[in-house]
């Protein structure tokens, strides 16, 4: 604890953003870098709680009092070291987790929380520009080789851990480029797309070798990865949205959030946007907000940079909707710290325009003749007691307009398609939710075959997966050397649900 009185005397203090009316004519990022000096006033907040509560709300169990007093103390370069070993991304994790090691933090019991997510990124970006981020080329190899299939924040962590103790890695991806849910999916203004390719860069220059465009079960068969590799991780993310069943859904103007965001990406990135093309997913054409009436479905973070994405492409109205009530501005007495709290949690996306609906039941998709999507038929819902139970209603029905329904509801589980076919011919099934089921060490049915991430966990954050891909990868070496220098969490601590 390097200032004992700085939670006392200094403020909580968050990234400066750039300014509405500027940002939404682009898409660079729009949370600006604090100066050394500001990052080490911040870091300075860290209390001498005894028990750091911010271990536990952080699924990586970063350690995250030593590196904030590194910080304070100007030894920038240890505090990097510290940080990066409990988080091979920590450029992901700084700019679009919700921290909830914040949540958990002592200080925030009766104060703003340390700003820890702030100070993480700070490390990492001084690390980046000082030349401390280097290839780390593993000093002999073992021989054992492994598959990897899918590159999000899961397969690429595990990727890093197994390469770092020497096994020779592959990772295989259906898109045209590595990155998965980072690449393709969150917006530029939260993620550029240089920061991902940066830490792509520097993993093949340690020896991971990337093989993209290519879809396990169809351009190369799962047998023949169980064949040619010593061990096959399967990390294949969430990525079948949950769709909405009512009246009108066949009209012409629906979309899944993430073909929306995809897309942009692609766009942002100078990537032509590919209809109908081997390795693509926009069977349904270009989407575009431009001079539309915009109804985003569904009030989390997909729906956030769907509002944001739709500000950019200067869209006639944004409306989001919400099936839930409205959350309370404070945490919520039912989510005491150090949970995560229910409160209103409101977005730089929401900053730049949007109106908010809550309790909001979707009634039906409105039609013209022409069979495209010209508005929504919605309704409030409030709840009456009922022989002693809480049933909900339905009033004040109407319709607003609107000719792009984006739908931002979550996500199912994996594709279920061709790989998990594949995976069912060796014993590997999928549980109740849909999601590839296997034991608390990865292991699937098939000695051979490991689960990580969303494909197992079901729809979460990106720290879960980078946590999942870590702790699938010291289970993988384990099982390959019969013992491992990885590090790694007990297995009873893991959060399973």
């Amino acid at each position: 604890m390097g200032k004992p009185t700085g939670f006392l005397e200094i403020d909580r203090k968050t990234s400066t953003k750039r300014a509405v009316e500027e940002r939404i004519l682009d898409y660079k990022e729009i949370e600006l870098l604090p100066n050394p000096s500001e990052t080490e006033s911040q870091a300075s907040r860290c209390m001498d709680c005894g028990t750091p509560f911010c271990h536990s709300g952080c699924p990586l169990g970063n350690i995250i009092p030593e590196f904030n007093d590194a910080v304070y103390e100007q030894n920038w370069k240890y505090a990097y070291e510290i940080l990066s070993s409990t988080n091979n991304f920590p450029e992901f994790t700084g700019r679009i987790c919700p921290a909830p090691c914040e949540s958990a933090c002592v200080l925030g019991i009766n104060k703003p929380p340390v700003a820890i997510e702030l100070i993480e990124k700070s490390i990492i970006e001084k690390a980046f520009s000082e030349g401390w981020v280097i290839p780390k080329v593993p000093s002999k190899r073992t021989g054992k080789t492994i598959a990897i299939v899918g590159s999000g924040p899961a397969g690429l962590a595990a990727a890093s851990q197994l390469n770092k103790v020497g096994h020779l890695v592959t990772v295989y991806e259906r898109a045209d480029r590595p990155g998965g849910l980072l690449r393709y999916g969150i917006p530029d203004f939260k993620l550029d797309k240089s920061v991902v390719s940066r830490r792509i860069e520097v993993m093949e220059k340690e020896g991971i070798q990337f093989v993209t465009n290519c879809h396990i079960g169809t351009d190369i068969k799962l047998s023949k990865l169980h064949a040619d590799f010593d061990a096959v991780l399967v990390t294949t993310g969430s990525t079948t949205p949950r769709l909405i069943s009512a009246p009108g859904s066949d009209a012409i103007g629906i979309f899944p959030a993430m073909e929306f965001l995809s897309q942009q990406n692609k766009r942002v990135s100078n990537i032509p946007v590919q209809v109908n093309h081997k390795g693509e997913e926009y069977s349904l054409g270009d989407i575009l907000a431009t001079g539309k009436h915009v109804v985003v479905i569904g009030g989390g973070d997909t729906g956030s940079d769907c509002v944001g994405t739709s500000n950019r492409h200067k869209a006639k109205s944004i409306t989001q909707i919400e099936v839930m009530p409205k959350p309370p501005v404070e945490r919520a007495a039912n989510t005491p710290w150090p949970n995560w709290p229910n409160m209103l949690r409101t977005s730089t996306s929401h900053d730049e325009g949007v109106t908010r609906l809550w309790s909001i039941s979707l009634q039906e998709f409105v039609k013209d003749s022409n069979g495209n999507l010209k508005g929504l038929l919605i309704g409030d819902i409030t709840y009456v007691a009922k022989d002693g139970k809480m049933e909900s209603q339905v009033s004040n029905i109407r319709e607003i307009p609107c000719d792009l329904a984006l739908i931002a509801a979550g996500f199912l589980h994996t594709d279920h398609g061709n790989i998990v076919s594949e995976l069912q011919d060796f014993g590997v099934q999928t549980d109740e939710r849909g999601n590839l089921q296997a034991g608390q060490d990865y292991k699937s049915a098939n000695s051979k075959i490991y689960i990580a991430g969303d494909a197992r966990r079901g729809q979460s954050l990106v720290v879960w997966a980078i946590s999942e891909g870590r702790e699938a990868a010291r289970n993988i070496d384990l099982h390959l050397m019969e013992k491992s220098t990885l590090e790694g969490k007990m297995v009873s601590s893991l959060d399973l649900n």
